[in-house]
């Protein structure tokens, strides 16, 4: 792969888009080669979680402006030349696993994309947050509008798309877009510190755990949480691994 770099720390894939000239502007070429190194890292199973970067001095500039050119011309091909970009947008969130965006610097449009198809962002001192859909006169696109309004509510969301408003790292982890700023030197450390605590728990209560928090976004009463989560509860309590680690601590006490 020449776009986008596959390393293994311990339990976790990083996943860094690498092509630092052009910023890590999204081509389709990087399209396909992230997608098959995400499947790769769900594939394995001794991978707990999902790490996504950027080689500065930018995590991702956005979409390649020749290819969103495309989008101008009439008909359906115009529709597939912003489908073909979403599909990397599209790829990422659905993953089993718990993925963590590493954004290391400028994500801007599309390029903010992919760090709000994570479940969890981590902001470097010299992250910015930047939409700039509507300074090329271009409706956003690819779920921007509605990942952006659920991560920092309705304000920042009208703030960042109508206004231009761009939002430093520390302001992204005011407003809940972020989990964190840290600094720029610690800032892959500390996303691969916190990737690993997902390999304390099985890998298959931990794949279910993350799909049961997204389902219970269109979940409206306590009554209905209980019983959406009753079933993978007792799977999980019938598996042996759970029977192993509750044997130790009976033992134990």
């Amino acid at each position: 792969m020449s776009l986008v770099r596959y390393d293994i720390h311990d339990t976790t894939a990083v996943l860094t888009l690498d092509d630092p000239a052009r910023r890590n502007a999204i081509s389709l070429a990087m399209v396909e080669e992230f997608i098959a190194a995400l499947e790769k890292a769900e594939a394995d199973d001794s991978v707990s979680a999902v790490v996504v970067t950027g080689a500065g001095p930018a995590f991702c500039a956005g979409a390649e402006l020749g290819h969103l050119a495309q989008a101008s011309d009439e008909g359906e091909a115009a529709a597939q030349a912003l489908l073909s970009v979403y599909r990397v947008f599209l790829r990422l969130d659905a993953c089993p696993l718990p993925t963590i965006a590493v954004v290391n610097g400028p994500a801007v449009g599309a390029g903010m994309n992919m760090a709000l198809a994570c479940d969890i962002r981590l902001a470097g001192e010299s992250a910015r947050f930047a939409t700039r859909f509507l300074a090329l006169g271009l409706h956003p696109g690819g779920g921007h509008t509605w990942m952006l309004r659920r991560a920092a509510g309705p304000q920042a969301a009208m703030a960042a798309v109508l206004l231009g408003e761009e939002l430093s790292g520390e302001q992204a982890a005011r407003t809940g877009l972020a989990w964190r700023c840290v600094p720029d030197g610690q800032l892959l450390t500390e996303a691969v510190t916190l990737a690993a605590r997902a390999a304390a728990a099985p890998r298959d209560v931990l794949i279910q755990a993350k799909h049961s928090i997204r389902d219970m976004a269109g979940v409206a009463s306590y009554d209905d949480a209980v019983e959406r989560e009753l079933p993978r509860q007792l799977w999980s309590a019938q598996q042996d691994e759970f029977r192993r680690r509750i044997a130790k601590l009976t033992a134990s006490t």
